[in-house]
């Protein structure tokens, strides 16, 4: 008998007490942990300390508890539970992962479309708006032209902008999908899960791997279809159908909407509406702004008041961020759709070469 008065049975019963905890919960169905460090945006890292404030409500600084994570993580054969941004692709030389950069180049291309989309909505929304005149303003668009439609300009801000910012996108959900299969699902690891009787999750979601889609993301995808579509009627088409695009200017947006108004206004509608949405919260979300913005509340405290103010703070960035989105919509809209719109049809030769155009369209 033990002088203390333990039984040095005890540890045995101790030691199997938490083999059967440790089993029970690897058969929880587990939600994809990828989820919750992509909502805190690109810029988000779960080794920096957090405020002041934050480590006394919290308890403790963030930093603190990943590095003991990953510490206590770091003596398994497989790396334990420490969170390791180490991938297969090689791009671990500063410690980070391949999604990572994927992010960095999703930021860093949304940077240059954005001052092209600058450029793009001073000539075509505000010095119309300004001018009230469809000519007036078309020797300012001709002017833009010569910053962004170059032979080399147009590829660098335009262009290469897009595909990178759309593929790096494409390219992380593939492998945050990736990631969740091998972490959760033993997928390419059979040992990994051997003999513990996980059972998979019964959310489709859940088991195909895929993060979710926020709304960023999905109005993302709508936005590179009306970009896609309305470079392709003012860009592409002419280049195509007369060698050149010349010729296309504001007043061939104005007679498109004078031969073809609803589908010109519906088009437009959604081009200024999905994308003014997809870029106000986009770099709000850089700005690190969306990812406490929301009506209701996700983590509750269990205080009243914590959490009453904690909810006030999420509707006040809501609202902020839709409210500017709004306004950029509405700046544009007024210009666009209130002044270019309304140009007037254009006659003679010019105007039956873009009636030429617009009929190679099926659904014009």
């Amino acid at each position: 008998m033990d002088p203390h008065g333990l039984d040095p049975r005890d540890h045995q019963l101790s030691h199997k007490a938490s083999q059967e905890t440790f089993i029970s919960l690897v058969q929880l169905d587990p939600e994809p942990i990828q989820d919750l460090y992509q909502d805190e945006g690109p810029d988000f890292d779960p080794t920096r300390d957090a405020s002041p404030s934050e480590d006394a409500a919290e308890g403790g600084s963030l930093a603190n508890s990943i590095h003991s994570l990953k510490s206590s993580g770091s003596g398994g054969a497989a790396g334990g539970i420490g969170l390791n941004t180490m991938t297969p692709l090689g791009l671990s030389g500063s410690g980070h992962g391949a999604i990572y950069y994927l992010t960095r180049i999703q930021r860093y291309s949304s940077y240059t479309f954005s001052l092209f989309a600058s450029l793009h909505l001073a000539t075509t929304s505000v010095i119309p708006l300004l001018a009230r005149s469809v000519p007036a303003s078309e020797s300012y668009l001709l002017l833009a032209r010569e910053i962004y439609q170059t032979p080399l300009s147009e590829p660098l801000l335009v262009a290469l902008p897009i595909v990178a910012h759309v593929g790096a996108g494409l390219l992380a959900r593939l492998l945050r999908r990736r990631e969740n299969l091998r972490r959760y699902y033993g997928a390419g690891d059979e040992k990994t899960h051997m003999g513990l009787g996980i059972t998979k999750p019964t959310a489709r979601f859940l088991r195909s791997g895929w993060p979710r889609l926020s709304w960023i993301a999905l109005s993302g995808y709508g936005f590179t279809a009306v970009v896609a579509a309305h470079a392709f009627m003012n860009r592409g088409l002419p280049l195509v159908v007369e060698g050149d695009s010349a010729n296309i200017g504001l007043a061939y947006v104005a007679h498109g909407f004078v031969r073809h108004a609803w589908t010109s206004w519906a088009a437009y509608a959604a081009l200024l509406g999905i994308g003014c949405g997809h870029m106000v919260w986009g770099w709000a979300k850089w700005f690190g702004v969306s990812q406490g913005a929301g009506w209701v509340l996700e983590r509750h405290t269990g205080v009243p008041e914590v959490d009453r103010k904690a909810r006030r703070k999420r509707r006040r960035r809501l609202i902020w961020i839709n409210a500017v989105a709004a306004a950029a919509t509405a700046v544009w809209a007024a210009g666009g759709l209130g002044v270019v719109a309304r140009g007037g049809e254009t006659l003679g030769w010019v105007g039956k070469v873009y009636d030429g155009l617009y009929d190679k369209v099926p659904l014009f």
